[in-house]
């Protein structure tokens, strides 16, 4: 009996003390609960280049992944274009955007160099660096875009990089590669290049590929990369990342998109549940808080959906499992929402138009307020404490009190453009410029 206590006991605090590493750390790009939310932590509230920077170093290259943190390691990806000869017959065969797209997509011209970098979250010293492939692009990408735009995952013992057409690789934390694997060309809309970041759940890695081809989501061993399963998906280009959640005892996985919205079983791979109504090019990727999953879009047009998960089957359109939906003018486009304390904080387009919606009813607490000195927002909000961070594209980070009455607290310059999102991790804010890496601290 005192052998099955001390078990019972040893088995209490292992589980205790895993989620509390999960808690305490930024696994993936929208953080612990996948929500952009640290539950721990009290990063400075004011600083600038001269205030409560802690360390700032250059990262070559263009790359717009948001930076992943566990225990002492951040993990980030770019591109970097090198000066290789281009084999003509590969110049020939690659896609260029359409010629209407002059202004907004760019070609591939030049040989690219994908990495990933682990760089100290204490010192800001690169602790290993490693380059996965030498390639000319297939296609373009967005003009604000990169060939490194999807952000890594890791469990703190594997790390899960994704390069859409240039490769899927598992490191361990020291850098040795585990596994690759190659799923093909990405062919998306207007060659405005991958961004769907890979999501890491007990022992799989989800991966949706939705393109101008044959879309698919598939389902792969994160220790061997093996293929567990792969379902087939009627859409044509989104970019919003899989949400995994427990569901009447079952795992699902709850991807966002133009035509069809869907839950699917975790280990079969079948559909349990589909919802249409959102808007084109899906960018926003699902949030869920207390049995409720919020979907959202903005790009010709607007919607907000909110579904619950544990009474959703079949088409939901006219089923009481979609508890509300809402067309007003206040979702984004690129930026994906903030759940936070119940309520949904989201930007209108890719403004600086904040707006606060309470997650269970729908009510509209506030609508498109300005955040200041901020213009134009990529990044997605992040959330601790008593305080929510809004990263700029002009340099301007703009901190807000979260709650039913909008207020600014402060604007942060730094001499830097965000597109990336924000990573908390403890009292440290991590921010990745289009230049430089940031970790901002009062420690």
């Amino acid at each position: 009996m005192r052998f099955s206590i001390r078990f019972i006991l040893l088995l209490c605090l292992f589980m205790v003390v895993s989620t509390s590493a999960k808690d305490l750390n930024w696994p993936t790009w929208r953080g612990p609960t996948s929500n952009g939310v640290a539950p721990e932590g009290n990063p400075p509230i004011e600083f600038s280049e001269d205030l409560n920077v802690r360390w700032k170093i250059a990262i070559p290259g263009k790359g717009l992944s948001t930076p992943v943190v566990w225990d002492d390691q951040i993990f980030i990806t770019t591109a970097v274009s090198i000066d290789k000869p281009v084999d003509p017959e590969a110049l020939k065969d690659k896609a260029d955007p359409p010629a209407w797209m002059a202004g907004q997509a760019k070609s591939a011209d030049k040989i690219q160099q994908f990495l990933i970098y682990s760089i100290s979250r204490k010192t800001g010293k690169i602790l290993w660096q490693k380059t996965v492939r030498e390639e000319l692009p297939h296609e373009g990408t967005h003009n604000d875009g990169s060939w490194a735009s999807n952000s890594c995952v890791t469990d703190g013992e594997h790390l899960i990089a994704f390069f859409g057409s240039y490769g899927v690789y598992c490191f361990d934390m020291k850098g040795d590669l585990i596994w690759e694997k190659d799923l093909g060309e990405l062919q998306t809309s207007n060659s405005f290049g991958a961004g769907s970041s890979p999501t890491l759940t007990e022992n799989y890695v989800v991966i949706n590929w939705d393109h101008e081809g044959d879309s698919f989501i598939v389902l792969l061993d994160k220790k061997t990369g093996e293929t567990i399963w792969k379902k087939e998906r009627d859409e044509g280009t989104s970019w919003s990342t899989p949400f995994v959640t427990e569901v009447n005892g079952k795992s699902q996985i709850i991807v966002s998109a133009s035509g069809l919205s869907r839950g699917y079983d975790l280990k079969s791979g079948e559909v349990i549940w589909t919802l249409s109504g959102l808007t084109r090019n899906v960018i926003p990727s699902p949030v869920y808080e207390n049995g409720i999953v919020t979907l959202m879009s903005g790009f010709r047009g607007n919607a907000m959906q909110a579904i619950q998960l544990d009474i959703a089957k079949g088409e939901l359109q006219d089923s009481p499992a979609l508890l509300w939906s809402n067309s007003e003018k206040i979702t984004p486009y690129v930026p994906s929402p903030l759940l936070f304390q119940g309520k949904l904080y989201c930007l209108h387009g890719n403004s600086n138009k904040l707006s606060c919606v309470d997650a269970k009813t729908g009510e509209i607490h506030y609508s498109r307020e300005a955040l200041g000195e901020v213009k134009g927002v990529y990044a997605s909000p992040v959330g601790v404490k008593d305080r929510i961070y809004v990263a700029g594209r002009n340099g301007v980070v703009a901190v807000v009190k979260p709650g039913p009455v909008f207020e600014v607290v402060a604007n942060n310059t730094l001499e830097d453009s965000f597109d990336a999102s924000p990573a908390i991790v403890g009292n440290d804010l991590i921010l990745r410029g289009i230049e430089n890496l940031y970790c901002i601290s009062k420690e």
